[in-house]
């Protein structure tokens, strides 16, 4: 079981440096949309590149950080039941979750997703429309984002196991800190790169917090 927490914890860490990196390219997609509409409505010029770059750029971003947000545990969870069980029953239906549920559909997914790969690498797949971009590299995103997800299932699964056998803390307590937003807004100001877009990360997450049903709403 410590070998395993020790390649759990390096999964744990490959997955949060990979999220805080990834979490950059938010600011880039906000960055290249307001430059190509800014582009289209002040010299009616616009590119299909530039757009397939904010798609690329997005899937990247939802892809490479699902293994860091089940890390984070900030997935969607439905406890209107599940949260009113002990810890003890909540790491067993996560533990069935993981083996019955995420385990096989990303692994299944990672597989089918590696052909899709390959096939657009050697067939050099263009996008279709005029001035659109190589298709490869969104192709990749899929195989890598399914892969870390995998690892990090793995991970999750050796944790809830420690915890269920007693070697290991409950995995399911989040850990009390500033949330991915907020970090990304207080790097933005600090180093005083575009104050506006901070402002519409820190709305964002304002808009996400008035979503999230409160505490007293919960049960």
């Amino acid at each position: 079981m410590q070998s395993l927490l020790k390649l759990s914890g390096l999964i744990d860490q490959t997955n949060e440096r990979i999220g805080k990196l990834i979490i950059w390219l938010v600011l880039v997609v906000v960055v290249v949309s307001a430059g190509n509409a800014v582009m289209r409505y002040a010299i009616n010029w616009s590119s299909n590149g530039l757009l397939e770059v904010q798609w690329y750029l997005f899937s990247s971003v939802f892809l490479l950080c699902s293994g860091y947000v089940l890390l984070k545990n900030e997935h969607i969870r439905i406890d209107v039941i599940v949260g009113r069980l002990s810890p003890r029953t909540q790491n067993w239906i996560d533990v069935f979750g993981l083996l019955v549920f995420l385990l096989p559909m990303a692994a299944i997914l990672l597989y089918l997703s590696w052909a899709v790969f390959v096939n657009a690498w050697q067939s050099s797949e263009m996008s279709p429309n005029p001035g659109g971009l190589i298709r490869w590299p969104v192709r990749l995103m899929m195989p890598v984002g399914f892969l870390l997800l995998t690892l990090q299932g793995i991970s999750e699964l050796v944790k809830r196991i420690a915890f269920l056998s007693g070697q290991g803390p409950n995995p399911l307590d989040k850990l009390k800190g500033p949330s991915a937003e907020e970090e990304l807004a207080d790097v933005i100001k600090k180093h005083q790169v575009a104050p506006e877009v901070a402002d519409m990360v820190e709305m964002n997450r304002g808009m996400v917090e008035d979503d999230k049903p409160h505490e007293g709403t919960r049960k």
